[in-house]
């Protein structure tokens, strides 16, 4: 609040006045106290002391009051925040991990902070008088730097990413904001610079912009980026009138050597697979890691199919070197598909998915060999949509069958026990042989639903048998790698014989070899659980997988099958009759029957009767038929 200069002047009066009362009562005081001189002299000096004393009170408080008139003591508070205030800002100008710097009017700079020092390499006295245009990297065009003072003109401020030079002459990035300070009289008198490097950030952006177009394995490009740099080909190519091939590459049994050596050995294949595929290439091709050990290759000038063939057979040769991976020696082979462009596909998705349609033709013709994608997989790629869709109604509709084949003891002849297998009677093209839908089944999960239903079936007309006095030892029912797969098998086998009311023992599953060495753990887990509900188990083709007879010695297994691939050559062949007689001493060592399946003629049930096989089935001893048609009589002799 103002003081007026009245105030002031009654301060000061009431000063003098309290000095002058204070005299005239000392010296009142004086003479009527003291009549001798030596008194007086005493008092004198202790008057003197409380003088001083007094004085000095009188003057503190008349001044303060002054002084509070005056304003003063209002004045002096605002010093003393604001000093306060600038001691603050000063700690967080220097402390802030910003970098911080303040030109003048003309761009001259006058201060940095201790951030600008460390960002930027620069000392405070390398920079002071200069222009920042000191760290210009030359990123910049004079359009970005004119269009930044446009906005600091008209708006006063301005934010954006910059790339500036450090001292040892790096580029890097800034995130900077640059504000424009006026004084009290509206004039410009400084600019203000706020920055903070963002190198790490970019960096982050970059590695994961290279993940999400990149296996982290091979680093080579994953399907995203192969697809999309295909598409940018195919559409050179369609512009330039080239050819250009899709190679899809799968290597053969890769599972068997992470089940065997471990998934440790199995990554150290793929990069080493990857390396030579990378060597085996020049420009023009690009190859993409897809998943697991499936590759891709994307020739850009390969316009005749012999050409795509002559590569797909350079690829196989070349990966049929050893690899030699720590102390280990590995081999391995590869089924190739080959689409062409513009002949099979115009867009880069068609063109894999019939490579890929032509690796499924490669893979199931032997493996280790190329297959190149025609019209006629492109028909055959609809039919299996087709009956997919079919298959299901005939679920809905109850269109399936289950026949029942008779399987014999070789030594007596006498009908044992029996496979039920599934057959499709479709109402237009009659009944479907399990080669033609099976295969479709497994491969759009219908199997899982299907092997459920038989399971029903045959456990339900195997008490119908029995009900009516036919003695059976067993009834074999197929469980498919997918339902195999599913932890419910045990409840859903349960429930089947709980409805059913089938005594367990009667009841025999058989499992693919392969089913059971794609995860033996949960194998092992399965079939224990399976052999508590009592149920009997068959490893069903065995021969045609990569068993390790350390893992098979473990499962709780009643029984092998002979694949009938191996029965087919029997007696003449000696490749087959060795595999026979190895697989029947390995399962009779390990205390399981044998059952060989495929049996048509007497000489191949003489030979595998004299080489000590248990059990026999095929069609010398009776075809599959519906469960009126069996004929339980029929006991051919094998002389």
């Amino acid at each position: 609040m103002p003081v007026s200069y009245r105030d002031a002047m009654r301060a000061a009066l009431l000063y003098l006045l309290l000095s002058v009362v204070w005299l005239q009562l000392s010296g009142h005081l004086l003479s009527s106290f003291f009549d001798e001189s030596a008194d007086l002299a005493r008092w004198q000096r202790i008057n003197g002391y409380a003088w001083v004393l007094i004085s000095t009170a009188l003057i503190f408080f008349s001044r303060s009051r002054l002084l509070r008139l005056l304003g003063a003591d209002t004045w002096l508070r605002h010093q003393q925040e604001d000093r306060e205030r600038l001691r603050q800002a000063a700690a967080v100008f220097d402390c802030t991990r910003e970098g911080v710097l303040v030109s003048d009017r003309k761009g001259l700079i006058v201060h940095v902070n201790r951030a600008f020092i460390e960002i930027t390499g620069y000392q405070q006295d390398e920079v002071l008088g200069h222009m920042p245009s000191m760290f210009k990297s030359g990123h910049h065009s004079a359009d970005f730097y004119q269009a930044m003072f446009e906005s600091l003109k008209n708006t006063g401020e301005w934010s954006g990413e910059i790339w500036n030079r450090r001292k040892c002459g790096e580029i890097y990035p800034q995130w900077q904001t640059i504000r424009a300070i006026h004084d009290d009289h509206g004039q410009l008198s400084h600019y203000v610079a706020v920055f903070s490097d963002i190198s790490a950030i970019k960096d982050s952006e970059h590695e994961l912009a290279h993940l999400a177009h990149h296996d982290p394995l091979t680093d080579l490009p994953n399907r995203l980026l192969f697809t999309d740099r295909a598409e940018q080909a195919l559409a050179s190519a369609q512009i330039h009138k080239r050819g250009c091939a899709m190679l899809m590459i799968d290597l053969d049994h890769f599972k068997m050597i992470n089940d065997s050596l471990g998934h440790n050995i199995g990554d150290q294949l793929l990069k080493a697979v990857s390396t030579r595929l990378l060597d085996m290439f020049g420009p023009g091709i690009t190859l993409a890691r897809l998943g697991g050990d499936e590759f891709a290759v994307l020739a850009e000038s390969c316009p005749q199919p012999g050409q795509a063939a002559a590569l797909a057979q350079r690829i196989i040769d070349g990966l049929k070197e050893p690899f030699e991976l720590a102390d280990h020696q590995l081999f391995i082979n590869a089924s190739i598909g080959i689409s062409l462009f513009p002949s099979d596909a115009l867009s880069a998705e068609q063109l894999l998915r019939n490579a890929d349609s032509a690796l499924f033709k490669a893979k199931s013709t032997g493996r280790d060999g190329y297959a190149l994608y025609t019209e006629e997989l492109t028909a055959h790629a609809q039919q299996r949509v087709e009956i997919a869709f079919e298959l299901r109604r005939a679920l809905e509709q109850q269109e399936l069958r289950v026949y029942y084949q008779p399987v014999h003891d070789l030594k007596s002849s006498r009908l044992i026990g029996v496979e039920a297998l599934v057959r499709w009677e479709h109402p237009q093209r009659g009944l479907v042989s399990p080669a033609e839908f099976i295969p479709i089944a497994e491969r759009t999960g219908l199997i899982s639903e299907i092997d459920a239903w038989v399971m029903q079936q045959a456990c339900r007309q195997m008490c119908e048998w029995q009900a009516a006095g036919v003695v059976l030892s067993f009834i074999a029912v197929n469980v498919s790698t997918r339902l195999f797969a599913r932890r419910e098998l045990y409840q859903q086998v349960a429930q089947v014989l709980h409805d059913t009311g089938l005594d367990p023992a009667f009841l025999e599953l058989e499992v693919t070899e392969s089913a059971v060495m794609d995860d033996p753990e949960v194998a092992l887990e399965q079939m224990h659980r399976l052999r508590e509900l009592g149920v009997r188990l068959a490893i069903d083709d065995f021969g045609t997988g990569y068993s390790s007879l350390l893992r098979l010695k473990r499962l709780p297994v009643q029984k092998l099958k002979i694949d009938q691939g191996f029965v087919a050559g029997l007696p003449w062949d000696e490749d087959d009759a060795a595999i026979s007689r190895v697989i029947i001493a390995l399962a009779q060592s390990m205390g399981m029957q044998v059952h060989a399946e495929g049996i048509e003629q007497e000489e191949q049930a003489r030979f595998l009767l004299d080489h000590g096989c248990d059990l026999g089935q095929g069609y010398w001893f009776g075809r599959p038929v519906p469960a009126v048609q069996l004929d339980w009589n029929c006991a051919p002799q094998i002389h």
